[in-house]
């Protein structure tokens, strides 16, 4: 058979490491990281190899050539476009007549190819997708197969709630020639995205193999140092280059002077010179390298003809080519050197640090980088379209510069973004520090200044920015900051476009503009008059003004403050505020705080005879309710409660509603009583705002104090959400009170398991395997059915837990249930814990 080697890789995370060579060319164990992959292939008895190439392609056919001196013969195909995975190899269509093996250039593993090839066969697959386990499978595409092998579902780059096994895609793929049928030629198209979801709908013979031995996507710098790392300790099998001498590999015409000290695996490629005195442990030294007398080196690899200065002392760090090192330098963790760089003598490198090519350091200099957070982000910046971090430690200004610019390289010259925040010092100062990043990069900043979130969200609705950012204290952890970000049409920002920034960021990859270039900074006017003349037209104002009701907030110390009252003003409830002006050291409370606030707010409510009670958050998201009796209605409830009162107020004219997967039963029963479907989403955000892309759908409801009313806008807005009740409630002639007694009411019981990150996809995995035959939904965890009675298990995207939620017809056997599941969820992590 023939081998597709995909070798148009970037390797931008991997800079600068990949500055001046393909991600498949950087050295692994002296020798380029596909140079280990044609070995595997070799080992199998292919000999027509092709190799797709898009970036650098001179690099990797200089070195292959035609291939003869690895035993093969190489071909070569080069995409003017990047057609996706799958649309690349279909640019090779005359080469693959047939049974084809495709696989990375940019991998290391010593997988049994053969035992896959012979699983294919047996199975007369079209298509077989070479899978194995690992402990956090959130970065891969997650896959789930039948006990024959066969694929049942397969989940491409997903969310936590998403992760229902820890099997994931190697991209590994064994194809029959007519599989190449079903991708469009000179198009985007990709295998895990397209081809093989494709297959699966039509059940066009799509199987699993699950291999067993060593696969490590070498994706990232940090694992490029433990792939290296794993090869001296013999974990994967590779050949290691050179004559062995006890744990020493030597290349041919290398010399190790008197007194050289070794601890671990050390390789040493060709026409190394190692001094008196000097000392090695568990490190890779490339051809051609000097290292003086009397230096250390540990659990590092240096590229070829480097030379390392008398004394200097190198630990966990990668040292490129062509670089030359002075005496008595110390470089400290987790430094990359790039090729050509200068480092003069004394100099002391702190952690963290990577150096691009042609970089000089004079000597006795300490170069430091101030950027704590590089640590902290080396693998992912983003959860969902947030990033949190460290306030003034992790969030600092050099941060902000460096994301800005980031994101003006995504946005583009002469783009304009919208940018807002809270009014936190941080908050402040992080905004400022993001619109100067985005400015350098030629980048229009429109500034809406202090400005709650819908607000936000709605003026990215006309149309003139591109994207937009909300900078604010974290409600969650007063010690934080969060970075929001949002699309051109105001929505959350997906996982490709965040993704981009990510690599944007990590690569550096960003440039300044020229002077004439530089962008500008403008500051709209009338976005919150635009906005509150949408907000009382979607409104019946005539009815909330006749309703004369009388409520009570609590503001929560934000920015809802500023402008609710005007609002309030317009419709006429009489209205006592509670916290009803800025205070940024009191905007994030805790649990405690907002259950003591929310009890207050209920006095007052009691002791005025008030109709309501709304309890806002300090973004002007959110809502916490309380009765007219003073009774603060628990979010699950509010759910239940608001859906009632929409439906009844929108009699007739509601086709569909969506809510979360932790939504009640009780939110479907009321739904049916109205004859409306009921859809479920993730139980986020970003998932209730792709909601509204049905136009069908006219409410979507959360179970977190969010309320979507597409008629308005497209995101949870806390303002409007109280509006709204007061409107729903004026012309149905309800009560929240009289709903919350006459509803009926299911007994809800929440249990969270430590569970670290490396056992959630094992976890859920044996959850999957344990609730076979049973009635479940699969949209966020895995929700289980025992008649009207579920049970739901989540993994927490953002901490180390695993929640159990049980909703059942009475309170005892909800305890029950959870008590079950927890403890199920226990002896699955401790088998994990026990097996590793």
């Amino acid at each position: 058979m023939k081998a597709v080697i995909m070798a148009g890789g970037f390797g931008t995370r991997l800079r600068p490491l990949t500055c001046n060579v393909p991600k498949p060319m950087a050295p692994m164990v002296n020798r380029p990281m596909m140079s280990h992959i044609v070995t595997l292939l070799t080992k199998l008895g292919i000999r027509e190899v092709l190799s797709l190439l898009y970036y650098q392609p001179e690099v990797i056919t200089t070195y292959f050539g035609n291939g003869s001196a690895f035993g093969i013969d190489m071909h070569y195909v080069q995409s003017e476009a990047d057609f996706g995975t799958a649309g690349s190899v279909r640019n090779a269509y005359e080469f693959l007549d047939e049974r084809f093996i495709i696989i990375s250039g940019d991998v290391l593993t010593d997988f049994n190819l053969a035992k896959a090839i012979a699983f294919h066969e047996e199975k007369k697959a079209r298509a077989t997708v070479v899978l194995t386990r690992v402990p956090d499978p959130l970065a891969f595409g997650v896959v789930m197969t039948n006990e024959e092998g066969k694929i049942t579902r397969f989940l491409e780059k997903p969310q936590w709630g998403e992760v229902f096994s820890d099997t994931i895609n190697t991209g590994i793929y064994i194809l029959e020639p007519e599989v190449l049928d079903l991708i469009p030629y000179k198009k985007e198209y990709d295998f895990a995205k397209d081809l093989f979801p494709q297959m699966l709908r039509d059940d066009l013979g799509l199987y699993g193999y699950i291999a067993e031995g060593y696969w490590r996507d070498v994706g990232n710098l940090n694992e490029y140092q433990t792939a290296h790392l794993d090869a001296l300790r013999g974990t994967v099998k590779i050949d290691l280059p050179g004559k062995k001498r006890g744990n020493i590999h030597m290349g041919e015409g290398t010399f190790i002077a008197d007194d050289v000290q070794f601890e671990g695996t050390v390789v040493l490629g060709d026409n190394v010179t190692i001094g008196r005195g000097a000392m090695l442990a568990n490190s890779v030294i490339g051809d051609g390298c000097l290292i003086d007398s009397g230096a250390l080196i540990r659990n590092s690899v240096v590229w070829a003809h480097s030379r390392i200065g008398r004394g200097t002392q190198i630990t966990d760090d990668v040292i490129c080519s062509d670089v030359e090192i002075g005496a008595d330098v110390v470089i400290n963790e987790n430094v990359f050197v790039a090729d050509r760089c200068r480092i003069g003598d004394g100099a002391r490198l702190l952690a963290n640090i990577k150096l691009w090519p042609d970089k000089e350091v004079e000597s006795r200099a300490t170069l430091s980088s101030s950027l704590v957070w590089a640590d902290r982000w080396q693998r992912e910046l983003f959860t969902d379209a947030r990033i949190t971090g460290l306030s003034n430690i992790e969030m600092n200004p050099e941060f902000g510069a460096k994301l800005g610019a980031a994101l003006g390289a995504f946005a583009g010259k002469g783009r304009a973004v919208a940018t807002s925040r809270d009014a936190d010092n941080v908050s402040r100062m992080i905004h400022r520090s993001i619109s100067t990043g985005l400015m350098s990069a030629g980048v229009i900043v429109n500034d809406l200044q202090s400005t709650p979130i819908p607000i936000t969200r709605s003026e990215l609705r006309n149309g003139k920015q591109v994207a937009g950012i909300h900078v604010r204290k974290s409600p969650h952890d007063r010690r934080k900051t969060d970075i929001i970000f949002f699309s051109a049409d105001g929505k959350d920002m997906p996982a490709g476009k965040t993704k981009t920034i990510e690599r944007l960021f990590f690569g550096e990859e960003y440039q300044r503009a020229s002077y004439e270039e530089v962008g500008s900074i403008y500051f709209p006017e009338r976005t919150n008059e635009s906005y509150i003349t949408r907000f009382l037209e979607s409104l019946d104002q005539t009815a909330i003004r006749d309703a004369r009701f009388k409520v009570a907030f609590d503001f929560s110390y934000g920015v809802a403050s500023t402008l609710l009252p005007n609002i309030l003003g317009a419709l006429g409830p009489e209205v006592i505020s509670l916290n009803a002006y800025l205070d940024p050291t009191r905007m994030t409370r805790e649990r405690e705080e907002i259950v003591a606030a929310t009890k207050k707010l209920g006095e007052v409510v009691t002791s005025l005879g008030y109709d309501f009670g709304f309890l806002i958050d300090p973004g002007a998201e959110k809502i916490t309710a309380v009765s007219e009796l003073g009774e603060p209605i628990h979010n699950y409830r509010l759910l239940s409660i608001v859906t009632k009162l929409f439906l009844e107020a929108n009699r007739g004219t509601v086709k569909k509603i969506a809510v979360p997967i932790l939504a009640s039963t009780d939110v479907e029963r009321i739904a049916a009583e109205y004859d409306v479907e009921m859809v479920f989403t993730r139980n986020n955000h970003s998932a209730m705002m792709d909601a509204t892309s049905d136009k069908d759908i006219s409410f979507v409801g959360g179970t977190r104090g969010g309320f979507i009313f597409p008629g308005f806008l497209f995101s949870v807005d806390g303002m409007y959400a109280a509006a709204k009740i007061m409107e729903m409630c004026a012309l149905t002639g309800m009560t929240i009170g009289t709903l919350h007694r006459e509803l009926p009411q299911r007994a809800v019981t929440e249990r969270s398991v430590e569970c670290p990150w490396e056992l959630k996809g094992r976890v859920m995995r044996r959850a999957m395997e344990y609730t076979e035959g049973h009635e479940r939904l699969l949209i966020d965890g895995v929700k289980i059915f025992m008649g009207d009675d579920w049970v739901l298990l989540i993994p927490d995207k953002e901490r180390p837990l695993f929640h159990v939620v049980v909703e059942t017809a009475d309170r005892e056997r909800s305890a029950q249930l959870a008590m079950e599941y927890e403890r199920l969820v226990r002896e699955w992590k401790e088998e994990q814990v026990a097996s590793s």
